[in-house]
């Protein structure tokens, strides 16, 4: 899942993508570069982010999906909100991708299951500007399984009968909380749904590095995604989708041998 943020504010690539224009034209070579899906966002929630309105939001993404779509693009959009939803399925996104699990806006669990589309469905306890103050937990693997448990039952009862678990790498959580959490993949993978990793440049990384700065993140990156792959993980979403497509093949073939 290749990443495409329209958006002036986002932590790693915040303003190279921030016209329609533009982020067609980026869309296109992410999939070209080997993305099976192009996620598409309108809306920062890296730490500390505040929202936008709805209408500033869909302005942003529903001219890129409709048009990435029209040239065989698979896209997904990632909101909170059910009307951008909505409205990013009948410009034709194949997938919904909601951080917030249902949890940020109340109408999103029977907006998706009236679209039919399948649903990401991510680890979340607040919106961006005050969620670290929310990263604390006495087990961790435990608490975001168990969470994460309930909107998959929240899910089921709306009717949504596709759908993929995130367990929300850097989103109220610190750095050994995403370790930890990598380290459980397999525990994640025994909720029973496909599984999607979004570690991709974030902060946890930053500091393993001695602090290099996003754009400098992506060979640990792909590190993780072939952890991923090897895991049996559903997909991951990064920026570098060249260097992560590469590293599902070498897993691939290992795994043909």
């Amino acid at each position: 899942m290749g990443v495409l943020n329209v958006t002036p504010d986002s932590f790693s690539d915040g303003g190279d993508h921030a016209t329609v224009d533009t982020a067609i034209a980026y869309g296109l070579w992410l999939a070209r570069d080997g993305a099976d899906v192009v996620d598409v966002g309108g809306e920062s929630t890296r730490p500390g982010a505040h929202r936008v309105t709805p209408e500033v939001e869909a302005a942003r993404v529903v001219p890129v999906v409709a048009a990435l779509s029209e040239q065989g693009v698979r896209c997904s959009i990632d909101t909170m909100r059910a009307s951008v939803a909505v409205a990013a399925v009948r410009a034709g996104a194949v997938l919904v991708n909601d951080v917030s699990g249902g949890l940020a806006d109340p109408g999103m669990l029977d907006a998706v299951a009236a679209t039919a589309s399948p649903y990401v469905v991510m680890h979340w306890r607040g919106q961006s500007a005050d969620m670290q103050t929310r990263a604390v937990y006495d087990d961790v693997v435990a608490q975001v399984c168990d969470e994460l448990g309930q909107r998959l039952e929240a899910c089921e009862k709306a009717g949504i009968a596709d759908v993929v678990v995130d367990p929300g790498i850097g989103f109220a959580k610190t750095a050994e909380h995403n370790w930890a959490l990598l380290r459980a993949l397999p525990v994640l993978q025994a909720l029973g749904r496909p599984l999607l990793l979004g570690s991709s440049r974030k902060a946890f990384l930053g500091a393993l590095l001695d602090g290099r700065e996003p754009k400098g993140r992506d060979a640990a990156t792909t590190a993780l995604t072939t952890l991923a792959a090897e895991a049996g993980a559903w997909g991951v979403r990064v920026h570098d989708v060249s260097g992560s497509a590469d590293a599902v093949r070498v897993v691939q073939r290992l795994h043909d041998a």
